[in-house]
């Protein structure tokens, strides 16, 4: 057992929505599932929890989970309503295979409109019960989703979302801001310029900071093909106090990968597998990090986390999943 100092649990951002929301949702019922979603955390003994995404909620699209559209839609220079000339110019372009249909088409410059990140965190801080996590798209995602009939340059309309958001996550009241990326580990080549946008909204944020990505995950298929071998120079190139990383689902050879992680940059590990409704035991999780530990260095594994978010999974298992961290992360280090 390892004696290091301590390994800090966390969740990646979405969980499942309670059922009584989407029955009568209303701003009061959504605050109250948020507290419920961090008390379940905080009972969990989840060291940084998130606000289960919930301020994205939307009745009329719950299968998305908001991590585009709510994005999106009120920025100001786009169009939600998308023609069928869109919708064909679009699917031509088939960047984004699992999405045929624009979010949005921009036809002027982007600007916030009536995008309000900072009301949506301080809701979230008004129920966390102490440091919490709050959670942004990445902007190289969301403008793989947008039509361009403006900037006439995918790397300046990339730049303009990255714009967008860092205005947003100025003075956010939230310990940490994680940027989540699930495309770029599908198309490694954008990986400068993708880069170069995340960043742009990381520096716009005075606390600890933090990108996930992961190859994508829907009703418990992986979206992207590819392998983390080919963004670790991607991931060394991010200004991030740590990366949240989807490992419980991948191959021994992607944590390999990890031995050239910078050292400045602190290794989130996923551990608890959300495609699969096995609830990880404490040692399985234990074992995670030893074998993570063994190929890349003892003390290298900073955070232990789920692969992504658990909003796909029922309530009883993601409630389950998430309390094996603490028990697994205090049975390697000697605690249990």
């Amino acid at each position: 057992m390892s004696s290091r100092p301590e390994i800090l649990t966390t969740t990646v951002g979405s969980y499942p929505v309670p059922d009584w929301l989407p029955a009568l949702p209303s701003e009061q019922a959504r605050l109250d599932a948020t507290r419920v979603v961090f008390d379940i955390q905080r009972q969990a003994r989840i060291d940084l929890p998130t606000d289960g995404e919930l301020y994205r909620f939307d009745v009329n699209h719950p299968d998305t989970n908001g991590m585009i559209d709510y994005f999106v839609r009120p920025m100001a220079g786009l169009r939600e309503r998308v023609g069928r000339s869109d919708h064909e110019e679009f699917a031509r372009k088939g960047e984004m295979k699992f999405r045929r249909k624009a979010a949005g088409v921009v036809e002027a410059a982007l600007g916030e409109g009536s995008l309000n990140l900072l009301a949506d965190c301080e809701l979230a801080a008004s129920v966390a019960g102490g440091a919490f996590k709050f959670t942004v798209t990445s902007p190289y995602m969301l403008a793989r989703t947008l039509l361009d009939r403006h900037y006439g340059s995918f790397e300046k309309m990339l730049m303009a979302v990255a714009d967008v958001l860092a205005q947003q996550v100025a003075g956010l009241p939230c310990a940490c801001l994680q940027v989540d990326e699930a495309n770029i580990p599908g198309n490694p080549g954008d990986a400068g310029i993708a880069a170069a946008a995340i960043n742009r909204v990381l520096d716009a944020f005075s606390g600890r900071r933090a990108v996930h990505l992961c190859f994508g995950n829907y009703g418990g298929q992986t979206i992207q093909q590819g392998e983390w071998q080919a963004l670790v120079g991607f991931l060394n190139d991010l200004h991030v106090d740590h990366v949240v990383l989807e490992m419980a689902h991948r191959p021994e050879s992607d944590l390999e990968a990890m031995r050239h992680l910078d050292p400045r940059i602190g290794l989130g590990l996923g551990v608890v597998d959300v495609k699969v409704n096995h609830v990880e035991t404490a040692e399985e999780i234990a074992r995670a990090i030893e074998r993570a530990e063994r190929m890349v260095g003892a003390g290298r594994v900073s955070w232990i986390h789920p692969d992504c978010g658990l909003w796909m999974l029922k309530r009883s298992v993601a409630d389950r999943k998430i309390a094996a961290l603490a028990r697994g992360r205090d049975l390697y280090l000697g605690r249990a």
